[in-house]
C-alpha cells in the first residue's frame, strides 16, 4: 500500500525521445521511491498531443501501480498547476542554416511562458530539471520569469556531463563507476564545459596515477565536452536514454539526499561561487542537504582550471546577454 500523498509532476516535450524514456522510470518509482504515486502531467504543442496520448496509453498498459493519474495538455498554466517537479525537456532543436540568437529567441520564447506559468501556479516546493538546450540560459529565462520562486529550484541538466566523465574515468582507470568520487563539471553545457578531476578519489583514495596531462587536456575534456555529437554520428540520432537517466539522477538526489557523494555536479544560478558571474546558471560541485542544494565550499582551483572556468562562465554571460538583447527577461 503506498504510505505517501501523490506527488505532482510535469514533463514537457512528453510525445519526444527523451520525455519517452523519462516518463517510464518517473512512473516506476525510481524517482521519488517505490511508496509515492505520481500524478503525471504532459505537455506538448498541439499538433504532438496525439502523439503524448499514445505515451499516455502506454504507461496505463503497463498497470503501473505507482501512478495515480495522467493528464495530456497543451496549456502550460494546466500543465504547472500545483505541480511539485518539473523536468523541462521540450525545445526547440538547431536547425540547418539557424543562428545561435535564432535558437535563443525560439527557446526563449517556450521557456519564458513556462517559468511565468510555474510562478503563477506551481506548488511551493517546486524543483525544476531543464533539459533542453541550451540548457543552462534556458533555466536563466525560465528563473527570471519565476520571481516569486526561489532561484535555486531552477537547475540546468549538467549530471548528465558529470556522468559522461565518471564514465570516460572509470573506462580509463580500469574501476568501477561506484568507486570513483570528486568529479566536478564547471560551466556550460556546451563545447566549452570543463569537466575537473582535481579533486578525483578512488575508494576514497586521491587518484594520482593513470591521469596524463595529455590525456586529460587532449582527450578527455573534448571527449565529454562532445559526447553527444559523438553519439549522434555513431547512432544516428540524438541521446535520449542517458539524458533521461541523468535528469532521474538529479532530480532523485535533489529529493532524497546525497550521503554517499562528495558532491555532484548541478548547474544553477550563481552567487559568485568559484568566482563565476552571480545570476548565471553554471555547473558546480553541488550537494543535497534537506531537499535543497548546497554549493560545496572551498575547493582550491589553480590557474589552469582558472582559465577554463572563466572561458565556460563567459559563454554563459554572452548567451545571457542575447537573451537579453532579444527582451526575453522583460
Amino acid at each position: 500500500m503506498n504510505s505517501s500523498a501523490p506527488v505532482t509532476v510535469t514533463v514537457t516535450g512528453a510525445a519526444g525521445k527523451i520525455a519517452y524514456s523519462l516518463l517510464f522510470r518517473v512512473a516506476s518509482g525510481l524517482v521519488f521511491g517505490p511508496d509515492t504515486p505520481v500524478r503525471l502531467r504532459l505537455l506538448d504543442v498541439p499538433t504532438a498531443v496525439a502523439a503524448a496520448e499514445g505515451v499516455a496509453m502506454e504507461i496505463e498498459d503497463c498497470a503501473l501501480p505507482l501512478v495515480d493519474s495522467i493528464e495530456i495538455t497543451d496549456e502550460a498554466d494546466v500543465a504547472f498547476d500545483g505541480t511539485n517537479a518539473a523536468f523541462l525537456v521540450g525545445a526547440m532543436p538547431r536547425g540547418k542554416g539557424m543562428e545561435r540568437s535564432d535558437l535563443l529567441s525560439a527557446n526563449g520564447a517556450i521557456f519564458r511562458d513556462q517559468g511565468r506559468s510555474i510562478n503563477a501556479g506551481a506548488a511551493d516546493d517546486i524543483r525544476v530539471v531543464v533539459v533542453g538546450n541550451p540548457a543552462n540560459t534556458n533555466a536563466y529565462i525560465a528563473h527570471k520569469h519565476a520571481p516569486d520562486v526561489p532561484a535555486g529550484r531552477f537547475t540546468a541538466l549538467m549530471r548528465l556531463d558529470h556522468n559522461r566523465a565518471l564514465s570516460q574515468l572509470a573506462a580509463r582507470l580500469v574501476a568501477p563507476v561506484a568507486e570513483l568520487d570528486g568529479v566536478v563539471v564547471w560551466g556550460n553545457h556546451s563545447a566549452t564545459q570543463f569537466p575537473d578531476v582535481s579533486y578525483l578519489t578512488r575508494a576514497g583514495e586521491p587518484v594520482t596515477a593513470g591521469l596524463e596531462r595529455d590525456w586529460l587536456v587532449d582527450t578527455f575534456i573534448p571527449r565529454v565536452a562532445n559526447r553527444g555529437s559523438e553519439i549522434i554520428a555513431v547512432r544516428g540520432s540524438s541521446s535520449a536514454a542517458s539524458a533521461a537517466g541523468a535528469a532521474v539522477d538529479q532530480m532523485h538526489d535533489w529529493v532524497h539526499g546525497t550521503p554517499g557523494q562528495s558532491w555532484t555536479t548541478v548547474a544553477l544560478p550563481s552567487e559568485g561561487h568559484y568566482g563565476t558571474v552571480p545570476g548565471v546558471v553554471t555547473g558546480l560541485p553541488c550537494r543535497s542537504r534537506g531537499g535543497e542544494w548546497e554549493v560545496v565550499e572551498g575547493l582550491a582551483i589553480d590557474d589552469f582550471q582558472r582559465a577554463r572556468i572563466d572561458a565556460s562562465v563567459a559563454e554563459l554571460v554572452s548567451e545571457r546577454d542575447a537573451v537579453h538583447a532579444l527582451n526575453l527577461t522583460d
